[in-house]
């Protein structure tokens, strides 16, 4: 028979997931019919890849009747081309975001102002009344070295 353990366990794993798919503010997307996402796997589409990463998961457990695609495109290095990503509401439209060297909390926030609906604006306010800033933090500009470069 094992001894018992002196310490206390931590949290299990499903408690830490489960945390990281019911985290606020919870992607509730009623008018979201379907989203189509293609990115480079590999040098490149650094936010999309966080955005699938992060938020993705989210979206899905939230919305389990939305039908999700994500396409990962193998990219040389010498290639250029941007990432894809189109939203199709239930009203018929479809919309392309252009994500092409966006944060993924900046991904995420266009996604919730485009599908959320009238409850996304109400927590924003809410957030904002509290202190807490509830878009994504505003992308820096480049400076020395990287400004200059590609």
């Amino acid at each position: 028979m094992p001894r018992k353990p002196k310490t206390i366990p931590g949290p299990s794993r499903l408690s830490i997931i489960l945390k990281q798919l019911t985290r606020e503010p919870q992607p509730h997307l009623p008018n979201l019919k379907s989203l189509k996402l293609t990115y480079a796997y590999r040098n490149d589409h650094w936010g999309a890849r966080h955005f699938v990463k992060e938020d993705l998961p989210r979206i899905r457990y939230a919305n389990p009747s939305v039908d999700i695609s994500v396409d990962k495109k193998l990219k040389t290095k010498e290639e250029t081309w941007a990432p894809e990503f189109v939203v199709e509401l239930k009203n018929g439209t479809t919309h392309n975001l252009d994500i092409n060297g966006k944060w993924s909390t900046t991904i995420f926030s266009e996604l919730m102002e485009l599908s959320a609906g009238p409850w996304w604006q109400k927590w924003k306010k809410q957030q904002a009344q509290a202190g807490r800033s509830a878009p994504p933090p505003p992308q820096k500009s480049k400076t020395g070295a990287a400004a200059v470069l590609p």
